[in-house]
Formats: structure tokens, sequence, C-alpha cells
């Protein structure tokens, strides 16, 4: 049995414009896969080219619609909304974000300075505001659609060693809230996804030490370890018309750690 036979088919996903930042490696670059899979146009911004261009080409060979890959600097604004004009004169009316870059580097409060905060805000919590704010336009002429912000269980499992990370995690559920209640009635959907200890390429090879994955082996009540598909297929849930009355919402996962 095959993924195509276990898991769900999403027919509102086909044809659908889908962009997601970050989507080159990881959590993200699953998710690019699995929406193009589905049928979906899919678009992604990235920084990181060589992964990026090695996803697309990837899928090319897989997928009915092969993925639309835009270099872009999400801390520079300007950019970034540069970056969603392409995607939108090439592909169409974006009616699903996902807003996913972001970058968990460790770093000690003490040594933390004003500018390192503005930059870890720069890069994990202001791009998602000012996506939202350049999509919405077509996305409301368009009749609605669906935002999903990626935030994570760091805020809520009293993680240390990187509170700038952590703070800005906590704020993109904020984000969430608000927004669903502002976008509500233009039939956009917001919603959050928390994951918890996933086991990316990145994080198997800087922070997945033996002893981390035996404390959250503990903390887990799944115990088996959480791979990118297992984020994807709760985003693609979220995009899709069958959670159509879900908005303001806040899913975790994690296999149970929180």
């Amino acid at each position: 049995m095959d993924q195509t036979d276990r898991f769900a088919s999403y027919p509102s996903l086909r044809e659908r414009v889908v962009l997601v930042t970050g989507g080159g490696s990881g959590i993200g670059a699953s998710m690019v896969e699995q929406f193009a899979l589905q049928g979906a146009k899919v678009a992604f911004l990235d920084i990181a080219v060589e992964c990026s261009e090695e996803l697309v080409k990837n899928l090319s060979t897989r997928c009915s619609n092969s993925p639309l890959f835009v270099r872009c600097d999400l801390t520079d604004i300007a950019a970034l909304r540069s970056a969603i004009a392409e995607v939108e004169a090439s592909l169409g009316t974006v009616r699903v974000l996902v807003n996913n870059a972001a970058n968990d580097d460790r770093h000690k409060f003490g040594d933390l300075t004003p500018e390192y905060w503005d930059e870890r805000m720069a890069v994990n919590l202001r791009h998602y505001f000012f996506s939202i704010q350049a999509v919405l336009p077509r996305m409301v002429e368009a009749g609605g659609g669906s935002i999903v912000n990626m935030s994570s269980i760091a805020w809520m499992v009293s993680s240390t060693g990187l509170p700038a990370y952590v703070t800005a995690k906590a704020a993109i559920v904020g984000l969430t809230k608000t927004m669903a209640h502002e976008l509500g009635p233009a039939n956009i959907r917001v919603n959050s996804v928390l994951p918890g200890a996933i086991l990316t390429e990145r994080q198997r090879r800087l922070w997945l030490t033996p002893e981390y994955m035996a404390e959250v082996a503990a903390a887990q009540a799944l115990k088996r370890t959480l791979v990118p598909e297992d984020v994807a297929r709760l985003v693609l849930f979220l995009a899709a018309d069958d959670s159509e009355a879900i908005t303001s919402q806040s899913y975790i996962v994690d296999g149970g750690w929180a």
C-alpha cells in the first residue's frame, strides 16, 4: 500500500494556486511536494537556490503542475511583495498562503543585542504579516481563501536557548487569531499549525542528538519519530474546502508532547 492509498486526496486543491514561504527544504519542501501531488499550482519562496531548484526538478517529473520557485529574501519586504506579484502574474490568484519560513538558530539571552533581536523578528515573524497583506486584495476578489501560519510548540514547552525565536512563534498564534477575525467577513480562513520535534535534515544535522531524541521520546505520548509529512498532511486539510468552517484555530503536531 503506497501513500496514495493510505492518505486523503482533496479535489478542491486541484489547480488551486498555493504559495509556501520557505519551501525549499524541511517541512516547507514537504508541503510543496504534497500540494503538488494533489494537483495544485504551487509556488514557493526561498533564499536557498540549490535545494529549491533540486526540489523543482524532482517534482517536475511526478506532478501535473511543476512548482514555481522564486528566490526571495523574506526579510526584504519590497522583495517579498515583488515575488508575490511575480507568482500572481505567473499562476493567478493565490488562494492558499502557507507562512512557513523561519530559522531556529540557538542564542543566549544574555548575548542578545537589539540588532539581533530585530533580525530574528524579521526572519521569524514580520514577513508573515506582510505576506498576508500582499496576497489579500486578489484573494478577497476571488471570494476567499485559506492562510496557514506555521508556529511551534517551542513556546508551550518552556524551551530555552532561543528566546527570540520562541517569542516570535508565540506571536504567530496571536497574529493568527486577530487576522482570522479581520478577514473572516471576506471568507478568508486563518489557522496556525504548531509542530513539535520534526525530523528534518537541518534538525538531524544540528540538534537531534541521541540525548535530545531520548528526551523527546520520553515527552511524547506517541513513541515514534515525527517527519515533515506528518505536518504537511494537516496543512493540506486546512487548505482544502474540507475545513471550510474552521478558522482562528491552532493545531499541534507533536506526538502528544505539549
